[in-house]
This record gives C-alpha cells, sequence and structure tokens, in this order.
C-alpha cells in the first residue's frame, strides 16, 4: 500500500512528499484532496472500487462495477456499447468530470461535454474512486454531482510480469487481453492490450438484428523516481471502437446505424519535492484527441475535437497539523463538426487548507477562481470535515459549490448556437455517519442534496438558460463486513428523489437502488463471488414507469497455480426480462467461461 500511495500521487496528483513511501496509513484514496491521504479522515463522500474486487468479478468494461456503487445509476440502451447514461446522485453524466490517470476523457465534440463510458474496458484498471458532491474547486468545471477516477498503475511487485486473460461466450462475445508490469525500487512501469467483441442483441427490444460492438483499447504508464526530491511520469491511453445501434422511431431495427470513435490522450510531467519534502511541486501536461463518426442516422458525418492543459499543483506543510495546497491550470479546447468550428480557453488557479487541529479531527476549506473566454469569471468553494469519536464512530460532512461551463456545441455549433450562454451552477451538502465494529464491519449513512440553477437547455429556437432549480437528494447507506478469512459481504440502499424544476421526476434515475455483493472461498483454491441489483420505481420520459428488477452476476473460479486461474461466469443469472431505456432490450441470462495467468 506504501508503493501505492507514492504512485497515485505521482500519476493523480503527485503531491505526497518522499517519506510517504514508508508509511502505511490504511485505506488510501486520491480524489478529495488530489493527493493521496488516509479515507477516515475524508469529510467529502468517496467510493472506492479496488483491485481485488476488479479480478474477483472479471467484468469486461468499467460501467459494470459503476453500476454497484451507491449513488449511481446507470442506464443501457441495449447490447453492450450502446450509448448509454450514467448519474451521480440522480445528475447526469454531463455534471460528472472524469479522469484516466489523472487525463480528462470528456468529449468536446458532444452536445454537453461528457464521457463514453461505453467505450471503457476493465483491461488495465486497477482502481476506481467515485467522489460525490459538487467539487469544482479542485477539478473546475463540470464536477457538479462528483468526479470519477480510474488508475492503471499501483503497487506493482520488483521485476517484470506478463498477464494474459482470454474470455468467451454468449452472444459471440470474445475478450483477450495482455499486460506487461516492471518494476525497479526507483521505477514502475505498464502496459496493457485489450480486445473485445460481440455480435450483441438487437438493440430495439421487438427488433431482430443483431448490433455488434468492437473494441481495441491500448493503456500504458510509467515513472521514475531519480532521487528522493525529484520523480518523471507518464500516462497514454488510444481506444478504437465501433458499435451498432437502433435509432428509429419508434424504436426499431435500423440496419446501418453505427457509431465509431477512436480516442488518443497522454499526459507527462514531474515533481519537484523542496524544503525536505515540506515543499511539494507537481508540473503536467496533458493532450486528449477524439476523432468519432456517425452513420445511418440524421446527425451523420464526423466529429473532431480536441483538449490541451497545461497544469501545476502544490503543497506546504505549514506545521505538522496545517498543509496548504494550491494549483492553477490553463486549457484549450476545440471542435470541427459538421456545420461548425469553434475552441474556447478557460483558465483557473485555486487554493485550499488541510487542518487537523487534533488527531480525531480533520478540516477542509478552499475556494477557486476561473475565467472563461465566452462568459468571463466565476468562483466556486469547498469545505469538509470529519471527526472520529473513541467508539469508532465518525460524522463526516462537506459543502461544495460547483459549475458547467456551456459546450462549444451549445455556444457555437450548428444546432440553436447561444454565445451568451452563462454557466450551469449548483450547491451541493452531505452529512453522514460512519460505524466501525472490530474492525471487520463497517457501516455508513449518509443524507445528500444537490441543486443546480441557472440550467441550460434546449428550448425555443435554440440552446438557453431556463428559470428554476434542479434537485436530487436522498439518502445512500452502505455496510461491509469480513465475516470469516473466507467469507465476505456487503450491501446498500440508495434512496434518490431527483427532480426537474417543474416537479417532474429525472428519468431513468430509480428511486430505490439496493446493491449485493458476496466473495466466498470455500476452499483454498475454489473463489465464488456474486453482486446483485435491485432498481424499484424508476420513470423514463413520458413519466413512462419502467418495471422493477432484480439483476444477479455471479463467477465461480478455481486456480490450479498461484498464477493462474479458470473461471466461469454469469450475468442476468436469472434471464429477466427488463429494460433501463423504455423501447430497448438487455442482454437475457449470458455466460462466459475464462482463463487468466501471469508469468
Amino acid at each position: 500500500m506504501a508503493a501505492q500511495t507514492a504512485l497515485a500521487a505521482i500519476l493523480l496528483a503527485g503531491t505526497a512528499p518522499a517519506e510517504a513511501q514508508e508509511i502505511d496509513i490504511g485505506e488510501i484514496v486520491v480524489t478529495p484532496n488530489r493527493t493521496p491521504g488516509d479515507k477516515t479522515k475524508t469529510g467529502s463522500k468517496v467510493e472506492k472500487v479496488t483491485k481485488k474486487e476488479i479480478e474477483e468479478r472479471s467484468q469486461p468494461t468499467v460501467i459494470d462495477y459503476l453500476d454497484t456503487v451507491p449513488g449511481v445509476a446507470i442506464s443501457q440502451p441495449g447490447s453492450v456499447g450502446g450509448e448509454g447514461s450514467l448519474a451521480v446522485r440522480g445528475q447526469p453524466k454531463r455534471y460528472v468530470k472524469t479522469l484516466f490517470n489523472g487525463i480528462d476523457i470528456g468529449d468536446p465534440t458532444a452536445p454537453q461535454v461528457q464521457t463514453s463510458y461505453q467505450y471503457l474496458l476493465t483491461g488495465g484498471i486497477e482502481e476506481i474512486e467515485v467522489l460525490k458532491g459538487s467539487q469544482s474547486t479542485l477539478y473546475g468545471s463540470e464536477a457538479i454531482a462528483g468526479v470519477i477516477s480510474l488508475s492503471t498503475l499501483t503497487d506493482y511487485k520488483i521485476g517484470v510480469q506478463h498477464l494474459f486473460h482470454i474470455e468467451g461466450g454468449s452472444n459471440g462475445t470474445a475478450l483477450g487481453r495482455y499486460g506487461l508490469r516492471a518494476a525497479t525500487e526507483m521505477s514502475r512501469a505498464g502496459i496493457n492490450i485489450t480486445g473485445f467483441r460481440t455480435d450483441g442483441i438487437s438493440s430495439a427490444a421487438n427488433g431482430t438484428e443483431r448490433d455488434g460492438y468492437e473494441n481495441v483499447t491500448v493503456d500504458a504508464a510509467a515513472e521514475h523516481r531519480f532521487n528522493e526530491n525529484f520523480s518523471v511520469f507518464g500516462s497514454l491511453l488510444y481506444i478504437n471502437a465501433s458499435a451498432e445501434f437502433d435509432d428509429s422511431f419508434p424504436i426499431g431495427d435500423n440496419l446501418t446505424a453505427t457509431n465509431h470513435s477512436r480516442q488518443l490522450a497522454g499526459r507527462m510531467g514531474f515533481n519537484l519535492d523542496l524544503m525536505d519534502g515540506r515543499a511539494r511541486n507537481t508540473f503536467s501536461v496533458q493532450g486528449f484527441d477524439i476523432d468519432r463518426s456517425i452513420t445511418g442516422t440524421f446527425f451523420d458525418g464526423e466529429y473532431l475535437g480536441d483538449r490541451v492543459k497545461a497544469d501545476y499543483q502544490g503543497a506546504f506543510d505549514v506545521t505538522e497539523r496545517i498543509t496548504l495546497q494550491y494549483g492553477a491550470d490553463y486549457e484549450r479546447q476545440s471542435i470541427e463538426v459538421p456545420g461548425a468550428s469553434a475552441d474556447f480557453t478557460i483558465g483557473g488557479v485555486w487554493g485550499q487548507a488541510v487542518f487537523q487541529p487534533v488527531d480525531s479531527l480533520t478540516l477542509t476549506a478552499g475556494g477557486r477562481y476561473d475565467d472563461h473566454s465566452a462568459f468571463g469569471g466565476y468562483g466556486t468553494y469547498r469545505a469538509s470535515a470529519s471527526y472520529a469519536f473513541p467508539t469508532n464512530t465518525r460524522l463526516h460532512a462537506s459543502v461544495g459549490t460547483g459549475f458547467r461551463a456551456p459546450s462549444l456545441n451549445e455556444l457555437y455549433g450548428p444546432f440553436g448556437a447561444n454565445p451568451l450562454l452563462q454557466p450551469e451552477t449548483s450547491i451541493s451538502y452531505d452529512i453522514g455517519v460512519e460505524q466501525r465494529l472490530a474492525n471487520n464491519l463497517i457501516a455508513d449513512v449518509t443524507f445528500f442534496q444537490i441543486d443546480i440553477d441557472n440550467l441550460i437547455a434546449y428550448s425555443g429556437p435554440g440552446y438557453n438558460q431556463v428559470p428554476g432549480v434542479t434537485t436530487s437528494r436522498g439518502v445512500e447507506t452502505s455496510v461491509a463486513w469480513t465475516a470469516t478469512e473466507w467469507l465476505s459481504l456487503a450491501g446498500s440502499y440508495t434512496y434518490t428523489d431527483s427532480h426537474t424544476a417543474t416537479g417532474a421526476r429525472n428519468i431513468r434515475i430509480p428511486r430505490h437502488a439496493i446493491g449485493l455483493s458476496t466473495v466466498v472461498q470455500p476452499a483454498e483454491k475454489w473463489t465464488f463471488s456474486a453482486s446483485g441489483k435491485v432498481a424499484l420505481d424508476t420513470v423514463d420520459s413520458g413519466d413512462f414507469q419502467l418495471d422493477d428488477y432484480f439483476l444477479l452476476n455471479a463467477k465461480l473460479a478455481y486456480k490450479p497455480t498461484d498464477a493462474t486461474e479458470v473461471y466461469v461466469r454469469v450475468e442476468n443469472a436469472f434471464d429477466v426480462d427488463y429494460q433501463t431505456v423504455r423501447g430497448y432490450a438487455t442482454p437475457g441470462f449470458s455466460a462466459f467461461t475464462g482463463v487468466k495467468a501471469t508469468f
């Protein structure tokens, strides 16, 4: 875990002191303060999917794991690869910032800047963090509902490892992955190549023509520490994916509709520690380039976009109990889409203080100011608190504001553009209590609310600000219990009341969501894992009530040796007929078998 702390700092924030490599401070999270820290001292609510959980379930896409995180809702129109939606605490993905090894992978060519989660495979992913609430103080635009961070480079073993993974199964599905890990005392490097294809199912519930999906993803990351004060790092992501889909109205087969997306992203930089590690500095530059095309629809054409960003982050330990964090960033986005080309720039400065007056209390407070080439300046703030009682009871709370800058399409695009748009704004807060019992049972209850104002909507002749406030409020509960060395259980319940300014419910957000999971090791070489989700009281457009459902996925694995694994896994084990998007099908019972090996 100590190596993981140092590497996470280099790739995602880079402000941990060199001494952190020798300190084990428990479960580490990075996103709440953009630097590694103890989760039990974090006021903001953050969920973590670990490398161990990803290995235990072996599901191929990132949304398979996000769908089980409390407060996250996924809707999938048809087979794997369909352009689905994601919501955090009842707010859609245009309000969620997504980072891959610190790289912003939001698509600037979309009507609103947002991430195409359906193209993210888990081949190289080793950790997923979901930070909830308005986080623009640390992360800028789009971070209204939260931040999702994906990491590939963690605690590699010293030496060289080769990883192989193949899988095949229902609906003509096949997956193959090769990974390379190399590490010394001063360096870490990894590369992953993953290929995935499926014949799929008909996206249209009443259709007969299968909608296939293909994806090749390559990711690489490395860091090298020259000495205790200076290190360099870099990361790369390449995605080439094609997905067939149905979009006719009423919903039915479309024999020619296809999305193709090629994405290339990279980040590089260095860390410089001064004053015996009290002053820590990270400088980085990153780029994101997307070339996507649509065929067989009204929106046919090629959509080109890019983002270039420079970032500085610093930290200074004033005392052992007070740390000041600060930073600045500047980015340029540009698009070339059918009928329009445009660009804008945005730059921001921010600062935050982390104060621990006593061992049991951690406080943070910070602010940010951004300047946009189209709408001018906007300020945000954030504060959080965590207090631990001697009874292993912990109170945590946070409040923050956020903004979403209008996208290039909304400002200058070919359909209803409005260059006078102002940013959408938000305020959010949460408060909760966490209880630990004998170190093997952890329970948490958190109340949350997000209010979004100054909304941008397509109304009248085009995009305009609309009056009123969109509100999401609810309760997230979770419990995790390591009952024995061979049995662990976890469950969650989320209540979400999300509605527009007119009082209408936001679509595809279950009012009640229940998550269940277990891992059982009945014998030394055998592992059984299962995850279930219950979605109750969900509406789609036109206030159409979707059916409630219970979805169960399971995997049985056998390890002939410590370096090999053979498994069988099933999805939708009870063959439930359900929809997450009105008129679109979802896969029935599906079975897959796979082999993993490490050399």
